[in-house]
């Protein structure tokens, strides 16, 4: 089920909240209970046959963790690297299995076959999700064992199928707060607000953007050219595309939380404002970089080993997250470049003290600007169907096929169908869209005389935006905008797509 379909809006989430709301009026229990009941029924709405895998992992692992907690320290390596292991053979059959028996058959020659496997939804956030709780649980710093509270922080629906990646510690406390049961307007308008704005991201632009972004990375996998304006306004399109929808999910996801007072963990804070690839990974995929952080780059070593290891440990995670996004070279790929960003960041700031000193303005935005350059260079293969279409786009992006659409963009319509877009609109949108997402405050800030959980600003980090300062407030006024927000997103969803996360 999706977050943007008219069975979630006007029967999945009323019927929720209503049961929630009357079920917490006469117990507590109840009430925890409805919400695991809802949670598991959004899952298994899509394959009903999935929802006996997502059961089965939770049992197992819960049982994992109480084993876990009842062992000396000294015994409990040998459970945890079982449980672990159980995970990620879970995880690498679904995902990963054709990938690695075609790349065994392209090494060896065998002409084995491809399984065909159906990918279940979000199993790579209930996976990582789990792996940190046995992880913690083995360190000594997960307490909670209930199993209904357990089973709604790996199920609840918010965040089960595209993140964010939560820790135990930042949901299991919140359910046994015996506020989050009585039902609050307040609360229940900001959350519909929030709910709002990440819909309109969804549904009114993002969706909108993909069309520009399929003409010619499509086009490029059928082996068209396009020229430099095409390549520029298709990976530009799909920047902010990737930006809309991801960004969308996730404000939907704080807001349905915090429609019964729950605060999820922040997990997309404005990353085109990064002013250094380090910093990007600060405010992208929040939840994901602190996993990789904690329960892979640190493990491995860290900074602890000296500078040549430590760029080694920041490729080797990077590599690993960039497979977790998908089973494709091409994802390794994208995940090796940002590892070497990362490498050539640090190595530079180790070389020039920049991190101790405060940027000029003119420096920073220069440093934004070159960020957002290898950003949005590193999303071409993240996007593009095979090798061949990645080096095709970044061919395109410097001028190889030429600067102006000629016979290459009569050749992608002709092959792509007449009702494709021209390529111009692309750029009336990027014209539109990137001052706004470099202007404009993200919804956190949007939000903040409520509540916020935006990391504190670094001074070397920052560019001198936003610079427009308004800020959303219980008021008639706002009620009105959002309800236009919201009557015009809703309109949309009637081309309902899924958020390009749920395929990783």
């Amino acid at each position: 089920m999706l977050f943007n379909s008219y069975e979630f809006l006007f029967l999945f989430l009323p019927v929720t909240l209503t049961g929630f709301f009357a079920f917490g009026r006469h117990s507590h229990a109840l009430a925890m209970g409805w919400l695991v009941a809802a949670s598991l029924f959004f899952y298994g709405w899509w394959y009903p046959f999935y929802l006996a895998l997502l059961l089965a992992s939770v049992t197992v692992n819960f049982g994992a963790g109480l084993a876990l907690s009842r062992v000396a320290p000294p015994r409990r390596r040998h459970i945890l690297i079982l449980a672990v292991a159980a995970n990620l053979a879970l995880l690498g059959y679904f995902k990963y299995a054709g990938f690695f028996v075609g790349a065994a058959d392209a090494i060896l020659g065998g002409a084995w076959p491809i399984p065909a496997i159906v990918l279940p939804l979000g199993i790579s956030f209930f996976t990582l999700t789990q792996i940190a709780f046995l992880v913690d649980t083995a360190r000594s710093q997960a307490r909670d064992y209930k199993f209904t509270h357990y089973l709604l922080f790996v199920c609840y629906f918010p965040h089960l199928i595209a993140g964010p990646i939560l820790h135990h510690k930042e949901l299991m406390p919140q359910l046994d707060r015996a506020d989050i049961v009585r039902f609050s307007p307040r609360r229940l308008a900001l959350g519909l607000s929030y709910f709002t704005i990440g819909l309109f991201k969804k549904t009114v632009i993002a969706d909108a953007l993909s069309p520009y972004v399929g003409r010619v990375f499509d086009g490029a996998a059928q082996g068209m050219a396009p020229s430099g304006a095409e390549a520029w306004g298709a990976v530009l399109a799909y920047t902010l595309q990737l930006y809309f929808d991801f960004s969308g999910y996730s404000d939907m996801a704080i807001g349905l939380a915090r429609m019964i007072g729950v605060q999820l963990p922040l997990n997309f804070h404005s990353p085109y404002k990064a002013t250094s690839i380090i910093e990007f990974w600060r405010r992208w995929h929040m939840t994901l970089a602190r996993f990789l952080r904690d329960y892979l780059y640190i493990p491995l070593g860290g900074n602890r080993r000296g500078p040549a290891r430590r760029y080694i440990n920041l490729i080797l995670t990077m590599l690993v997250g960039g497979l977790w996004h998908g089973a494709g070279w091409n994802f390794v790929l994208w995940g090796g470049l940002h590892g070497l960003y990362l490498a050539i960041n640090h190595a530079w700031r180790a070389l020039t003290g920049s991190e101790r000193r405060r940027s000029s303005m003119a420096r920073s935005v220069a440093a934004g600007l070159l960020t957002f350059l290898c950003v949005v260079i590193a999303w071409v293969p993240f996007r593009a169907n095979g090798f061949a279409a990645t080096e095709t786009i970044l061919a395109s992006l410097v001028g190889w096929h030429g600067w102006l659409p000629a016979n290459a963009s009569v050749a992608v319509d002709s092959v792509l169908g007449d009702a494709a877009p021209r390529w111009m609109g692309s750029w009336r949108w990027i014209a539109v869209l990137l001052p706004a997402v470099w202007l404009l405050p993200n919804t956190q800030e949007f939000f903040s005389r409520f509540g916020t959980l935006l990391p504190p600003r670094r001074h070397a980090d920052r560019l001198p935006f936003p610079i427009l300062g308004f800020r959303w407030r219980l008021s008639s006024g706002w009620a009105c905008v959002t309800a236009v927000i919201a009557v015009v997103a809703v309109l949309y969803c009637s081309r309902a797509s899924e958020f390009i996360y749920f395929q990783f």
